[in-house]
């Protein structure tokens, strides 16, 4: 029988050294870590954070970014990878939204703590992991959202079963099984939409877990199937809506030439991905003297395929029940660009989501499914208002800022990192401190330092 996709990529990734993992490669696992580890640290006080540590009874040596306890292994992974997800600023895929370190960095960290491993191990977990997701993503764009499935959740199972598999030194025997394995752990349904609830907040925590359950069953011998992914009855025919094509070469095409983990992008604002270019637009304009009072009507064109996360339910959107829903409505992040001309962790809370002005202005944002949006391959932002005095003002944003089209500096990183640390009340002086160990700990021989990150005495 012909080797699967699976297969193939495993007996790749089982042998990959560092000396494979390109400088564009490890300059993105670098500043994921980094993204990684100020979002976990800004979280760690949040509601849904507590309720998680309350209901999860395992303990362990592993540490839970920001926190005075330890935990076992998957609750580490768990409440790191919920943590740095839970406000929606964590990084993206731009070939079909995936969010990929906050998956990929809580189960491979956790991992390597658990296990003794070093930071080589995990330098080349984060990446096979990362590169496994991203592969996913463009095998059927746009269809797990479509059959009602989040992308992160369940391909970030198998994401991170590749990477603790690799960390752990699995042969790619164990790792197909574990695949497998992994295919029959993956969940994450899309319901939270319908009134801002926290559900999708902890599908990377979740599969991050599952990514370490499956590798360790299949590091002992549990069969799981190899063609998971390309199975009459696997993955992808779970979880992608049957209408859209399958292109399973871009698990396997390019192994070791192409890594499309280098193509992360950082986001610049606390809220979904395709959001992102239409607060551009409303800050441009905002700064450019438009007075959100003035306004009568705002018309975004959009991607027919974000409609329904970022737009309909109408009367959700443009009163959003949760700050939580905030983050996932295009008329409240257009208003609150235009009102605050920001929208950080500051900007979505009970007390902006019950903003007059705020509310007002989104109350005016209706949306044209534009034909000629390249979504889900670019993510663009268009923003046009009309005036009480008829005149009309608009706006445009290309691409994702923080994207391929538009890297983010590190400089600006450094930036964003150091205000989450700041956003959860501890000092430069822990910012230097932290920062220190995020630059050296694919270095290092163990995992020890990340001890650092645990709550401070």
């Amino acid at each position: 029988m012909a080797n699967s996709a699976s297969e193939i990529f495993t007996a790749f990734v089982a042998d990959l050294t560092s000396d494979q993992v390109t400088p564009d490669a490890r300059v993105a696992v670098a500043n994921a870590l980094l993204d990684f580890a100020g979002l976990s640290i800004a979280a760690k006080d949040e509601n849904y954070i507590g309720a998680i540590k309350a209901g999860w009874d395992g303990e362990g040596s592993c540490t839970a970014f920001g926190h005075d306890k330890s935990y076992d292994a998957a609750g580490a992974a768990v409440i790191n990878g919920t943590a740095c997800h839970g406000e929606d600023y964590d990084d993206t895929f731009e070939g079909n939204p995936m969010h990929n370190t906050t998956v990929i960095m809580p189960a491979v960290l956790a991992a390597c703590e658990r296990y003794g491993r070093s930071g080589d191990d995990a330098l080349r977990g984060v990446v096979a992991g990362m590169e496994l997701m991203c592969r996913m993503a463009l095998v059927a764009p746009t269809g797990m959202h479509r059959a009602g499935f989040h992308p992160t959740a369940v391909a970030g199972a198998l994401g991170a079963t590749a990477g603790v598999g690799v960390a752990l030194g699995l042969n790619a025997k164990q790792m197909t099984d574990a695949l497998g394995v992994a295919g029959s752990m993956a969940s994450g349904i899309i319901e939270y939409l319908a009134e801002g609830t926290w559900t999708k907040r902890f599908h990377p925590g979740w599969a991050a877990q599952c990514g370490i359950r499956a590798a360790l069953m299949g590091q002992h011998g549990f069969a799981g199937p190899r063609t998971v992914l390309e199975g009459e009855h696997g993955f992808f025919f779970a979880f992608a809506d049957h209408s859209i094509e399958r292109d399973y070469s871009h698990i396997t095409e390019g192994l070791g030439e192409k890594w499309w983990m280098e193509n992360i992008a950082v986001k610049p604002y606390a809220c979904g991905t395709m959001t992102q270019p239409f607060i551009d637009c409303a800050i441009k304009l905002a700064k450019e003297g438009l007075d959100h009072r003035d306004i009568v009507s705002i018309d975004c064109n959009v991607g027919e395929g974000t409609v329904h996360r970022l737009w309909e339910v109408v009367a959700e959107k443009q009163r959003p029940s949760t700050p939580y829903s905030a983050k996932f409505s295009g008329a409240f992040c257009v208003a609150v660009g235009l009102v605050d001309q920001a929208a950080g962790l500051l900007q979505f809370t009970d007390e902006k989501i019950s903003d007059p002005d705020i509310l007002a202005v989104a109350g005016k944002v209706n949306y044209v499914i534009d034909p000629n949006d390249e979504y889900p391959r670019n993510y663009s932002g268009h923003v046009r208002a009309t005036l009480k005095d008829g005149s009309v003002r608009e706006a445009r944003q290309p691409h994702l800022r923080g994207g391929v089209r538009e890297p983010v500096l590190r400089d600006e990183l450094e930036v964003k990192f150091r205000a989450n640390i700041a956003f959860a009340g501890w000092s430069d002086a822990d910012a230097d401190r932290l920062e220190k160990v995020c630059a050296n700990l694919f270095d290092a021989p163990d995992m020890s330092s990340l001890k650092e990150f645990a709550a401070k005495a």
